[in-house]
């Protein structure tokens, strides 16, 4: 009798299999298989001197930022439009070995001007560079917002990083092209400030920091705008879709000025499944207002066929999904103007790091600030077992 039951007491290994089959299940069944930020904390700020030249170029309008994890180090982009140097960018050395950053512990390394494709620097007020992102292939990919006013175009283009020669243009749809009616397009100073890479390399992002004249109303206080998010193919350099993106409305505080801008001016790919980080900024006449949010592209409707939305119900379009995740205006720093961020090295305890960086205006009254996070990044599986283990980490 006993020599039946063993005969008849199925091996461990299918009850392995049945739990794998199980897990994979219910691995499958999860809304996305995307990442998703669980916390944010502050772990430092630095400052660069105001005024600093290196190498016979001043230092400053620092709008994007992108990591090279090979070599450890940033790219980071002017936005000067050839009045202090050539178009150009700094690569520069950011220390987070401590699992902190210090008040010295950013320093410049080199810089690289940006050369078209004859090999000559770009003419002062030709570009307005803002955005960066680095490739697999030793480039990058800059982004400039143009100059509405005089219609000059935005574009996107690739440079080497080695010799900054311009190596790939990518087509921009007419929608986004200033004309000389002042009906469509871009608008001055608040077009293409982002760009981002997936990180399998086969998509590139951008959006515009405020609404396209034919979408709707520029951010007001107190009224958001609708922005545009455009993607583009990498394996044939098109562009492919666009989404829609509200940025959030902000209240001016004793605004003395009167002055007031707000917008979209960096995103950032966590994953190839259309999750990202965006920074929200706003000058509310008195300080800044920056905030952090986690969006996905699932479930939004691509509108890159729609050339006006103001000719649309928009109402009927979902825009993307967004997740406040830190208004920065709760640390206890004196913000500036952030205008990029990129992820950094994993730290010392293994999180992720998160950098941004601030456009100093070459204003003596601002500062190039460089603010470092560190991030709890939560991959499926991990939101599986707090599915199946709700008491997890408790």
């Amino acid at each position: 009798m006993q020599l039946i039951k063993k005969i008849f007491v199925p091996p461990k290994i299918i009850f392995l299999f049945i739990i794998i089959v199980f897990i994979t299940f219910l691995f499958k069944s999860l809304p996305s298989n995307g990442v998703e930020i669980s916390s944010i904390e502050f772990i430092g700020e630095a400052t660069l001197p105001k005024g600093l030249i290196f190498k016979k170029t001043e230092i400053g309008g620092l709008s994007g930022i992108t990591y090279n994890v090979k070599d450890n180090v940033y790219y980071a982009v002017s936005d000067d439009r050839g009045q202090k140097a050539n178009a150009r960018f700094y690569t520069l050395k950011i220390d987070l070995a401590k699992g902190y950053l210090q008040k010295g512990g950013v320093i410049p390394i080199s810089v690289t001007t940006l050369l078209n494709q004859n090999g000559q620097a770009f003419r002062s007020s030709e570009t307005d560079t803002e955005g960066i992102a680095l490739t697999n292939k030793a480039t990058v990919f800059i982004s400039s917002e143009g100059d509405a006013a005089k219609l000059i175009n935005p574009f996107i283009k690739e440079f080497s990083i080695s010799s900054g020669k311009e190596i790939t243009t990518l087509p921009i749809p007419n929608k986004f092209l200033p004309d000389k009616s002042g009906q469509q397009g871009i608008r001055n100073n608040l077009a293409f400030e982002s760009l981002t890479i997936t990180p399998d390399n086969k998509h590139l992002f951008t959006a515009t920091e405020n609404a396209l004249i034919q979408d709707g109303v520029a951010a007001k206080p107190n009224i958001g705008t609708s922005c545009r998010i455009l993607q583009y193919n990498l394996l044939n350099n098109q562009p492919e879709k666009e989404f829609l993106y509200k940025t959030e409305p902000v209240s001016p505080f004793l605004n003395l000025t009167g002055k007031f801008a707000s917008g979209l001016p960096d995103l950032l790919a966590l994953d190839n499944q259309g999750h990202f980080l965006t920074l929200e900024r706003s000058f509310t006449g008195l300080g800044f207002a920056i905030s952090l949010f986690q969006i996905s592209l699932e479930g939004s409707d691509d509108i890159h066929k729609i050339d006006r939305l103001l000719a649309v119900d928009s109402t009927n379009i979902k825009p993307v999904q967004k997740k406040l995740l830190l208004d920065l205006r709760t640390l206890d720093v004196l913000l500036d103007n952030i205008e990029g961020l990129t992820l950094g090295p994993k730290l010392p305890d293994g999180q992720q790091s998160l950098i941004l960086i601030s456009d100093n205006n070459f204003n003596s009254l601002q500062r190039t600030q460089i603010l470092a996070f560190k991030m709890k990044i939560e991959t499926p599986l991990i939101r599986l077992l707090r599915r199946l283990l709700p008491n997890l980490n408790r």
